[in-house]
């Protein structure tokens, strides 16, 4: 088993080939999005670019921005003919107002909500759209669980843990929309148990993809370690049939800027 990353480096092909399903739900949220030819739409959050080029393939004069620099080079060749660039949520800047910011799969990354919020509003015109999916309360609730419980069979308490997560429930973040500024005119919370690739190391790989924040400060060693112990954990609950499969909640919301 390869050591877990610590740190914020993207491994794109990993991304790309087994975590497929973060931009394949994502299709679905471009029905609410419907964009239009010759709207201005900003990809928050763009990963590699799958869905930045289904809105271009609308019309739409579209861009795409995401805080990994490994994510923008990969989207960068995977679709040539649209700009992307690197910008941070909570502080990015456009050159003119836009109709619309899509976000999926992003914001549970960014625990400074308020900043993020407020420079989406900030890039929109008056009656533009913000259109985004992302974890909402008690999403991967178990997985997170699972890795409390590991990390303390080896000493570690979960005051000294970091959980890079942030997972609102409706009501808490359409109040932050409304204190900004915006018209929440819709909003669902949903469960969306999600199938892993990859059979037994379905969970591994997606433990080294997307929790790998929980590990730092461990060894090597301890992380080898640690893993088969979660997998334990979770196994009478979310492995059925040679098949992972996470607890995923998950947050829609259309927000229209006043």
């Amino acid at each position: 088993m390869n050591n877990i990353s610590t740190s914020n480096n993207w491994d794109t092909s990993l991304y790309e080939d087994k975590h497929a399903f973060v931009w394949q739900y994502g299709e679905d949220l471009l029905k609410l999005l419907n964009p239009q030819p010759g709207e201005s739409i900003l990809d928050l959050g763009c990963g590699t670019g799958q869905l930045t080029e289904k809105i271009a393939e609308a019309g739409a004069e579209v861009m795409g921005v995401d805080y990994a620099s490994e994510m923008i080079e990969k989207a960068r060749q995977n679709y040539p003919h649209i700009r992307f660039d690197v910008a941070d949520a909570r502080s990015f800047q456009v050159d003119k107002p836009l109709d619309a910011v899509f976000s999926n799969a992003v914001l549970h990354w960014v625990k400074e909500a308020d900043s993020a919020i407020a420079s989406i509003h900030k890039s929109l015109k008056s009656g533009g759209r913000f259109v985004a999916e992302f974890g909402g309360k008690g999403n991967v609730k178990a997985i997170a669980t699972a890795l409390y419980s590991a990390l303390e069979s080896v000493g570690i308490a979960q005051a000294q843990v970091e959980n890079p997560w942030y997972y609102p429930s409706i009501g808490e973040y359409a109040s932050l929309l409304e204190h900004h500024g915006f018209d929440v005119i819709y909003a669902i919370q949903f469960s969306r148990p999600t199938p892993l690739a990859e059979g037994e190391a379905g969970m591994a790989n997606w433990i080294k993809m997307f929790a790998s924040p929980f590990f730092a400060g461990l060894s090597p060693e301890q992380q080898i370690e640690i893993i088969p112990v979660v997998e334990e954990y979770l196994k009478p609950t979310l492995y059925q049939q040679g098949t992972w499969t996470a607890d995923y909640r998950r947050i829609r919301i259309v927000a229209i800027k006043l």
